[in-house]
């Protein structure tokens, strides 16, 4: 009686964890480019916007379509890591002066958080940023900044500040998603 019982428990607790790994992706769709050597999850709902001379992919939800996501892929010198272009919190600031809000933009970026995280062998720096447009709106940043190939890539996740508690979870996961190789 008592193995049954344990089995029994047993065969919960995996079907527990194993619809909470299912939960976690969701109502999220895959988006790869084997040709770039770049992945990452994105929401049903979110469509591909048609860009020129920019980011390598632009997606925005449906109906909230100042939540969107971009990668642009730049180019590094030969052998050069993402240590070598320095700590989260320098490529962070370098990124937020020279892309989120370049000069003449009218845009402020306030760096709020830079961290790293590791897989697969492969360091990415993951960056918050708090963006003031010139039109006195505020957004929210998430960016995933990795180095494969000898390319740059810049993942990033944006939304209103308005936004921000409801789609922060959901930027996230789209951000941790994003894999080079």
């Amino acid at each position: 009686m008592l193995k049954r019982i344990a089995s029994i428990l047993l065969v919960v607790l995996m079907a527990l964890s194993l619809s909470g790994c299912v939960l976690s992706t969701a109502g999220l769709k895959s988006f790869v480019d084997s040709v770039d050597g770049y992945e990452f999850l994105y929401p049903n709902g979110w469509l591909p916007v048609k860009v020129t001379d920019g980011p390598d992919i632009v997606l925005h939800d449906l109906i909230e379509t100042t939540e969107n996501v971009s990668v642009v892929i730049g180019s590094i010198a030969d052998g050069k890591t993402l240590a070598d272009l320095g700590t989260p919190g320098d490529v962070g600031y370098k990124l937020g002066k020279s892309a989120i809000a370049p000069p003449d933009s009218g845009r402020e970026a306030e760096l709020i958080n830079a961290g790293q995280q590791d897989y697969n062998g492969k360091t990415y720096y993951i960056l918050e940023y708090a963006v003031k447009l010139p039109d006195r709106q505020q957004r929210h940043n998430l960016a995933s900044v990795a180095v494969s190939r000898g390319k740059l890539f810049t993942f990033n996740a944006s939304t209103t500040e308005q936004r921000w508690q409801k789609a922060a979870p959901k930027l996230q996961q789209m951000v941790k998603s994003f894999t080079v190789y």
